[in-house]
């Protein structure tokens, strides 16, 4: 899974190296009401690219975009599957996914990991530092394409049986309270955000948040970098 703010180039570096076959993407991606041409940086990716044999494409928005070749309709391709997926038994060290470093100290690094180890940390986290009960809502607001996101959107919530909220778009738009209506409308229980997403909202004072009802928000957490008002 690559981030899919990446250039072709970018994109193009990663499935070489990682000897991709298959890529899953979507017509186009929805950010700040703006539209992303996800597929289009796909396609100049594929010129750079000759050992992949497929591309499934996602219906996002409906618009037009430029076809490839390799191209399937996801949607089509998953309507065509049996609604039954009898789970795989795999060993502990299996891989499990491969993620890119950013590159910001030299070449991307693919890193790997594997299922246990992985999968264990990632579910007893989210399960007892965001005091996870059954039942409750949970959302986590990184982008999937990164550690976090594959963590705490995916894998962890996932692992509970738990409800996870997929957020799109960014936290300022339409207006600062996006994530507050969120929470009021869907009753999250537990919202997982980065520092830079709390710094940029401080910035619009106390008034989108008090705006909304969130009664229902047991846990607020924020990781990776320290911060303070």
């Amino acid at each position: 899974v690559v981030f899919a703010g990446f250039s072709a180039d970018a994109l193009g570096s990663r499935i070489r190296d990682a000897g991709a076959e298959t890529i899953i993407t979507t017509d186009q991606g929805v950010r700040g009401g703006k539209l992303i041409e996800l597929k289009k940086t796909v396609n100049a990716a594929l010129d750079q690219c000759p050992g992949v044999k497929r591309v499934f494409v996602s219906q996002r928005t409906g618009n037009q975009v430029p076809a490839h070749q390799l191209d399937i309709p996801l949607e089509q391709a998953m309507a065509s599957e049996s609604t039954e997926c009898p789970p795989e038994i795999m060993d502990a060290n299996d891989h499990l996914f491969m993620l890119y470093t950013s590159g910001s100290t030299g070449s991307p690094k693919g890193l790997i990991h594997a299922q246990a180890g992985y999968l264990l940390h990632a579910m007893m986290a989210h399960k007892f530092v965001f005091d996870y009960c059954p039942g409750d809502i949970y959302a986590c607001v990184a982008d999937v394409g990164w550690i976090t996101g594959h963590s705490f959107v995916v894998y962890g919530p996932l692992c509970n049986g738990a409800t996870s909220i997929l957020f799109e778009s960014v936290p300022t738009y339409p207006d600062p309270g996006r994530y507050w209506e969120m929470v009021e409308r869907l009753k999250v229980n537990q919202i997982y955000l980065a520092p830079t997403a709390l710094r940029l909202l401080l910035k619009s004072g106390d008034t989108f948040v008090k705006k909304y009802d969130r009664s229902s928000l047991r846990t607020l957490g924020c990781g990776k970098w320290s911060w303070c008002r």
